[in-house]
């Protein structure tokens, strides 16, 4: 069965979807993005996800081509028409279609398109074993608290991960942990303090980030955020990784050490946990 998807006010057949060859999304990387999490057919922090994609498109001077409504109406057909009850909407927004030039175009008419992903988010294999992490230097761009279209990079990592037989990389610039590759990243001291890089332009303003950073307080964890080196980070008692599309997902193996009995800790367990239960209750 294809799926239908969103481009521009039209719902349609995946292979009929189009985009102009003229993009600027296509040609330049001049987009950004956003993916919600549905669990149940209804949508996890919705609003997060629109208050970061404002702030996206207001950092790049980008206009909206759509109202939080309308986004979310469809959202709400999508998650109906291709009757999707666990997995995520990817959403995107480029300046849309202009000859070729650096300079944005002055009158841009921003392209949007939206699709869906049918995938497992509660019970994955990640969650119950554990993700083995490389180190690799990042090489991405200055400004990794918009979330753009501009993914290469971070793609690189992934691969140069795979290419080490892990799951995927701690990107390290500085001295330092950033993020993972498609996910903030954090770390469980001896002392039991979870520890994660305080934000700014080094890394991405996560949505899942700040509720499990909320829900490690409420639960009275300590949680420090700062820069952690590589060496704390195989010195910790545990570690995990958080996004939309996986939750808290534990961390096992860094660069060769294992963490702990190289099982899930305690720590990422109850975040993941609690987590979940949350985004069932709250889902809309």
């Amino acid at each position: 069965m294809t799926r239908t998807v969103y481009v521009n006010g039209d719902y349609l057949p995946e292979q009929d979807a189009k985009i102009s060859v003229f993009d600027r999304g296509f040609l330049f990387a001049d987009g950004v993005y956003e993916v919600t999490s549905v669990l149940d057919g209804r949508l996890v922090d919705f609003g997060g996800h629109m208050a970061r994609l404002d702030r996206s498109l207001s950092e790049i001077d980008m206009p909206s081509p759509a109202t939080h409504a309308e986004i979310e109406a469809i959202h709400r057909r999508l998650i109906e028409e291709n009757d999707l009850t666990e997995g995520l909407i990817y959403l995107q927004v480029t300046r849309g279609a202009a000859d070729r030039d650096f300079l944005y175009p002055e009158e841009p008419k921003p392209s949007l398109v939206l699709f869906t992903q049918a995938k497992p988010l509660i019970e994955t294999a990640a969650a119950a074993n554990g993700l083995r992490i490389a180190f690799v230097d990042d090489i991405r761009w200055g400004r990794r608290d918009i979330k753009t279209v501009q993914l290469l990079a971070p793609s690189m990592c992934k691969m140069a991960a795979r290419a080490e037989g892990v799951d995927d990389a701690w990107m390290v610039e500085d001295g330092h942990v950033t993020e993972s590759t498609s996910s903030n990243a954090y770390i469980v001291t001896r002392g039991g303090r979870i520890v994660t890089r305080n934000l700014s332009n080094s890394i991405l303003h996560g949505i899942t980030r700040a509720a499990v950073l909320r829900l490690a307080r409420e639960a009275q964890m300590e949680v420090e955020e700062r820069p952690f080196t590589p060496e704390e980070a195989q010195g910790a008692a545990e570690a995990f990784v958080t996004a939309a599309s996986s939750f808290v997902t534990p961390v096992v193996e860094i660069a060769g050490t294992t963490l702990g009995d190289g099982t899930p800790g305690p720590v990422a367990r109850r975040l993941r946990e609690i987590y979940i239960e949350e985004a069932l209750a709250t889902a809309t």
